[in-house]
């Protein structure tokens, strides 16, 4: 009789408590890991957070505009004369950011600006993160000669300003959206080559690279598959901060005519459309600002959030 009560009452009760352990113990393991804590960290990060539904919302409107803009507002595209419009209306139902000199609707016009202003900053940033990974690899790991190379080089082009040194390439190789992603990526990577060079110098002389080394693996094996993923926490940081850099550096050529090519849409060039009309028309010119501020934030409190969130010191016990 007590062993028959066992049966139907202790043992389903055992195998639920160990079930239930089993399966918290699978949810630590999982939370356990570098990204699962920072994800978790992350959550936490109200602000960054925001700018990450922000990002997520500016890239879903610019890459559905197609299917929805000419129909919601009445723009065929964002390039051609609507000679049907008033031009430089103020902002209505119809037109909620108004309308600029030629009839175009802005709202339209800052949608498919961001377009290119998110293709910009995330194929320059690649471009730059890229040329800096190799640069920065080639400096930590080999060291010596290479490392006096690629750093004095680095410190060449760090010497120019920036916005100066895009501008002077621009002018040499010309306008259009390819030299502006060219430009931006190619004198982007001293930076990123810094920051890898420092993460891979603190984690190159671990253990657990000596062991590979030791059993014949080759240079190229040991940073994809040992250093990289050891070291890719501050490069994510980087670029991610990097991308809202290289929107601000396009706007900033486009503004000046040196960056995207009219009658193509970009908020550099909207800003420069509305900058004779601040007085009167306003909202030309400060609505495409806003589009700048806001993204251009939202990059870097995204990138203030992953800095905090991949810190291994944060941690929790």
């Amino acid at each position: 009789m007590i062993y028959s009560e066992y049966q139907q009452h202790s043992i389903p009760a055992n195998i639920d408590d160990i079930a239930a352990q089993q399966e918290a113990a699978e949810s630590s393991a999982k939370s356990r890991t570098l990204w699962g804590d920072a994800w978790g960290r992350l959550k936490k990060n109200k602000l960054a957070i925001v700018a990450a539904c922000w990002i997520v919302f500016i890239i879903i409107v610019a890459a559905s505009a197609d299917l929805w803009v000419p129909q919601v507002l009445g723009a065929p595209n964002a390039t051609a004369a609507n000679m049907a419009e008033a031009s430089r209306t103020a902002p209505s139902l119809a037109h909620p950011f108004g309308t600029d000199t030629l009839g175009r609707d802005v709202l339209s016009r800052v949608i498919y600006g961001a377009r290119i202003s998110l293709t910009v900053g995330v194929v320059a940033t690649g471009i730059s993160t890229i040329i800096g990974l190799v640069m920065g690899a080639l400096a930590a790991y080999n060291g010596g000669i290479w490392d006096t190379i690629i750093m004095r080089l680095a410190d060449i082009f760090l010497a120019f300003p920036y916005t100066l040194f895009v501008i002077a390439m621009i002018a040499v190789i010309g306008n259009g959206i390819q030299n502006v992603f060219i430009a931006i990526g190619v004198l982007g990577w001293p930076q990123i080559a810094r920051v890898f060079r420092s993460a891979i110098l603190s984690v190159k002389e671990n253990d657990y690279v000596d062991a590979a080394r030791s059993m014949g693996a080759s240079d190229v094996r040991i940073i994809a598959r040992h250093i990289f993923p050891n070291s890719v926490a501050s490069i994510v940081v980087y670029a991610t901060m990097n991308i809202g850099g290289a929107i601000l550096t396009e706007s900033a050529l486009s503004f000046l005519g040196m960056g995207v090519v009219p009658p193509d849409p970009s908020w550099g060039t909207l800003i420069d459309d509305g900058q004779q009309y601040l007085q009167t028309e306003p909202w030309l010119m400060i609505l495409p600002g806003l589009a700048i501020l806001t993204t251009v934030l939202a990059f870097t409190l995204l990138g203030d959030g992953l800095r905090d969130a991949l810190d291994v010191k944060m941690k929790d016990a």
